[in-house]
């Protein structure tokens, strides 16, 4: 169970072939999203605004949105966390808690500081990669 915040998802739909781009596709492959309707509502809101918009074509928009979405195991978190010195980020350690995720994706530096948190990784695209696609 792997969760992507808001900021990987928006790095991945601004450029496919960036490392969140490559990212996101690995873990497409290889995991299974954990989401709730906090975290896409974010998610989703983030990547409406309109500076993205520019940059982002709604396709483009659509595909990244599918691939959290669809093959997404999707949670109700009852478990209330204060931990992130930025409260709006206490949803993907709520969600991570639920679905007893082991790594959060994310380039945020709030959620960043807490790694390791209660067991789980936080990590940027480019540190989930290569713990992925290095050999054991």
């Amino acid at each position: 169970m792997i969760i992507f915040d808001a900021s990987a998802v928006v790095s991945a739909a601004l450029k496919e072939e960036s490392i969140p781009g490559q990212a996101l596709l690995w873990a497409d492959r290889n995991e299974v999203f954990a989401l709730s309707e906090p975290v896409h509502h974010e998610i989703s809101g983030v990547l409406d605004r309109q500076r993205f918009a520019l940059s982002i074509s709604p396709e483009r928009k659509r595909t990244v949105m599918g691939v959290i979405r669809d093959r997404a195991s999707w949670w109700s978190p009852t478990l209330q966390v204060t931990d992130c010195r930025d409260a709006k980020d206490n949803k993907y350690l709520e969600l991570a808690l639920a679905s007893q995720a082991k790594i959060i994706v994310s380039g945020d530096n709030d959620l960043l500081i807490l790694d390791p948190w209660r067991g789980v990784r936080i990590l940027r695209p480019a540190e989930y990669l290569s713990r992925t696609t290095s050999p054991p």
